[in-house]
Formats: C-alpha cells, structure tokens, sequence
C-alpha cells in the first residue's frame, strides 16, 4: 500500500506563485506514474499534470505554460510549480500515485485559492 501526502496549498493573489509536494510513502514499492488533479467547488476532479515511467509529462491545456511537474523518483517526492495563478485555478490539489501492477493512491488534498 502507498499513501500520498500533499502540502504546499496556501492563499495567494491572482498572478501570484506556489509549489506543491507530493511525498509518498512505501518505499518497497513501484511507483509508475504520477498525476496531479484539482477538483473546485461544485465541478468533477479534473487533470492537472501527469508524468509516467518513461517520463513523459501531459499538461491539462489550461497549465501549459503556467504549471510545471517536477520530481525526484528516489525521494520519491514530486512537485508542481505553478505560476501566474488564476481565480479559476482555486482548488483542491490532489496527488495520485500509481504503484505497482495496478495500484492507484489519492493523496487527501491541499487547498489552493486565488484572490483576484
């Protein structure tokens, strides 16, 4: 079992920055991909960012260019830096590990809001 822990949400004014972590737990474990998704009040959880083994990151068109995902697989530890924040950006960040052969872990969120 992996558990994945976020930090990093915080208030910020529109145009503002943040990095948020992602620290997972289980070190005996194959981590194959990561993703971060946001869920705002009253809509579905949506992709943010996702990188898999091989590396490949995809970017949700609404962070290209604005977010970055970065990370270290042995301190398993990765991180999403976004820039230029927007009002609509205000969300609960979610990390989503996947590990092993099918294994899929939601961290508990953290809570980003952008004042305009």
């Amino acid at each position: 079992q992996v558990q994945a822990v976020e930090s990093g949400g915080d208030l910020v004014q529109a145009g503002g920055s943040l990095r948020l972590s992602c620290a997972a737990s289980s070190s005996a474990t194959s981590i194959n991909g990561i993703g971060w998704y946001r869920q705002a009040p009253g809509k579905q959880r949506e992709m943010v960012a996702t990188i898999n083994a091989a590396g490949t990151v995809n970017y949700a068109d609404s962070a290209k260019g604005r977010f970055t995902m970065s990370g270290d697989n042995r301190k398993r530890t990765w991180f999403l830096q976004m820039t230029d924040l927007r009002p609509e950006d205000t969300a609960v960040y979610y990390c989503n590990v996947k590990w092993g052969m099918r294994g899929s872990t939601f961290g508990q969120g953290t809570q980003v809001t952008v004042s305009s």
